[in-house]
């Protein structure tokens, strides 16, 4: 009778590369240690501006490339001005940008967050759970957060100027102004409040401008119930300084003689010729200047030109007989702001100028400003600062916060196309 001879125990199969093991996920070396990285990276620009967060936060000095030094507590200034070369720390810096264009503050609690998520986030990997639980579960938390975020607010209304107010003093208070928080609220209230669509609740802050001038201090900034330029008259023998029932022309053809194209010339070879182009440059000049005065013109705007001159010297002589006020070089990005506000037509020729596109203004007048002058006139040229209800910057920073974390979580691998 033979004996029983024990089987040899079967060899123990390898462990896999990645899986779920014992109910514990267990990552793979490349995706882990891509997700490791990603975090490690979004965490840096997060701690680069959690010290400049609240009140009492540090500022940061930044020298660009020119030699440039720019020193600032704001989040969304640090991260536009910072290179970063990580594609996961550049969708924080998106996240700072996206934050400030839905509210226009909490730029750096929005990245704090996303910092602070993405460390609680490291902590659950170390666990073994999965990164699309983790992912899954802040996306339910992001929702619940937010509820509860508006089930503790308190609604405000846009007729109610003083709680406006007091939000806008909280924003200012972890600015560099923040001393001076009880002028400029008031002040960006009111402006907010002159453009807004109290019905939809909305503002363009393009129909905001803030004009910058060096001299005097913070408490001279002012609300101009009109629109500031900052150019001054052109006018060679006059001292006038202001313009009653103005009659407004923003025009973008040029007051000077016509010239030839570039591969052209002219030789004049006497002085009759000499004498008869001159005479039709001003034959030219005045007929354009009569015109003008024709159409009940008494401020004249210009834009600039690239191409010639936009207004000779000529051209102005007989603008000023013809008490004619003009300011020219106008930069061709402010003709949409003022032709919104003042609500006029740029004029392309001047057959084309006519009452009916032209703006008019209770008076346009020229005041200095310590050693510069700037011409205020109809509508409104303000501080361009954006006034929101806390409850609006707690709910979309917690939501962007958790919608990048989820992004960050599910990347498991980075290729570089050159």
């Amino acid at each position: 009778m033979s004996q029983p001879q024990a089987a040899a125990p079967a060899a123990p199969a390898a462990p896999a590369a990645g899986g779920n093991q014992g109910g514990v996920y267990k990552d793979k070396s490349k995706p882990a240690t891509v997700r490791m990285s990603n975090i490690a990276a979004a965490k840096a620009v997060a701690d680069a501006v959690r010290t400049s967060l609240g009140p009492k936060g540090m500022d940061k000095m930044i020298q660009k490339a020119d030699g440039s030094v720019t020193i600032t507590n704001d989040g969304a200034t640090i991260l536009d001005l910072i290179d970063v070369l990580h594609p996961a720390a550049k969708m924080l810096v998106q996240l700072s940008k996206a934050q400030d264009v839905e509210a226009g503050d909490g730029t750096t609690s929005v990245v704090v967050i996303a910092g602070s998520l993405l460390n609680a986030c490291e902590r659950l990997l170390s666990k073994g759970i999965h990164p699309s639980e983790i992912s899954n579960a802040f996306g339910l938390a992001a929702a619940k957060s937010a509820e509860i975020l508006e089930a503790m607010s308190t609604p405000i209304e846009l007729s109610d100027r003083e709680e406006l107010i007091k939000s806008a003093k909280t924003s200012l208070n972890s600015k560099v102004v923040s001393l001076y928080a009880d002028t400029i609220a008031p002040i960006v209230v009111d402006a907010v409040l002159k453009v807004a669509d109290q019905e939809a609740c909305t503002v363009d802050l393009n129909d905001i401008k803030l004009i910058q001038k060096l001299d005097g201090t913070i408490e001279d900034t002012e609300l101009v119930d009109g629109v500031v330029i900052d150019k001054h008259f052109s006018h060679l023998m006059s001292n006038r300084d202001s313009q009653d029932n103005a009659k407004i022309a923003l025009v973008q053809f040029c007051l000077s003689a016509p010239k030839t194209d570039l591969d052209n010339q002219v030789v004049i070879s006497d002085y009759s010729q000499m004498d008869r182009v001159l005479k039709e440059e001003r034959n030219y000049i005045m007929n354009l200047c009569k015109k003008i005065k024709k159409s009940g013109c008494n401020v004249l705007l210009v834009q600039k030109s690239i191409l010639r001159e936009a207004v000779s010297d000529q051209a102005l002589h007989f603008l000023n007989k013809m008490k004619i006020n003009v300011v020219k070089n106008i930069e061709r990005d402010q003709v949409d702001f003022i032709c919104r506000s003042l609500g006029c037509r740029p004029i392309a020729h001047i057959d084309d100028l006519t009452p009916d596109v032209m703006a008019t203004a209770d008076r346009v007048e020229e005041v200095s400003t310590g050693s510069t002058k700037i011409l205020k006139g109809m509508i409104t040229d303000i501080l361009e600062e954006n006034v929101v209800q806390p409850l609006l910057v707690s709910t979309s920073a917690v939501v962007f916060a958790a919608e990048t974390v989820r992004s960050i979580m599910k990347i498991d691998d980075i290729v570089t196309v050159r």
